[in-house]
């Protein structure tokens, strides 16, 4: 979804706009909602080294739910950018999409690398807490209610989407993704929480 957004503004600005993308049936998606707005590139190392070369400006948009980001872009690639090129990395709170990414703050919020102003500020939506806590309450506020109506254990068992999003429980790991990206034990959440549907 950043990356979708990120493209429409940016069109909406008058830019020449590529996205890399992994997925063919999100490209399908792409195609229809953006059509000949936008160019869509699979992605591929060489690919990525090619497109970072010509941008001005990169956001780093990669998420893999519950574990670190992977590092697409190095600092080789970075160093190949023009002098005063922007990367913008969102995936900074996974880690970071970036080899030359580090975190920052909103209070200082850049940093030059290789001629290449880096944004990289962990929590971006706490640049707009009262729009992005509504839209935070808007999207968790149904299973909060699950959960008070039905209690834990009926409300997972009812919902594979609420099952989906308990990382941990009883001090387990019950997200593998997450348990893989520090090195920590992982606990499938049957074995923590035995469940029968409804």
């Amino acid at each position: 979804m950043v990356g979708y957004n990120s493209a429409v503004i940016a069109i909406g600005l008058g830019a020449n706009v590529a996205i890399i993308e992994r997925s063919i049936d999100r490209m399908r998606h792409l195609e229809e909602v953006l059509g000949s707005r936008v160019t869509l590139l699979m992605s591929s190392s060489l690919q990525i080294e090619e497109s970072v070369a010509e941008a001005d400006v990169v956001i780093g948009a990669v998420l893999i739910p519950g574990a670190l980001a992977p590092k697409l872009v190095t600092r080789e690639m970075v160093a190949g950018m023009k002098d005063g090129s922007v990367v913008c990395d969102v995936a900074i709170d996974q880690g970071g999409c970036f080899d030359t990414s580090r975190p920052t703050t909103h209070s200082e919020p850049v940093y030059v690398v290789e001629g290449v102003t880096h944004y990289c500020v962990a929590n971006m939506p706490g640049a707009v807490p009262i729009t992005s806590t509504k839209a935070l309450t808007n999207a968790t506020l149904p299973y909060v209610e699950e959960i008070a109506e039905h209690g834990l254990v009926e409300a997972v068992a009812r919902d594979p989407a609420l099952a989906g999003g308990v990382n941990v429980l009883d001090g387990k790991i019950t997200y593998g993704a997450v348990a893989e990206a520090h090195g920590l034990e992982y606990a499938p959440l049957e074995d923590v929480l035995p469940l029968s549907p409804v």
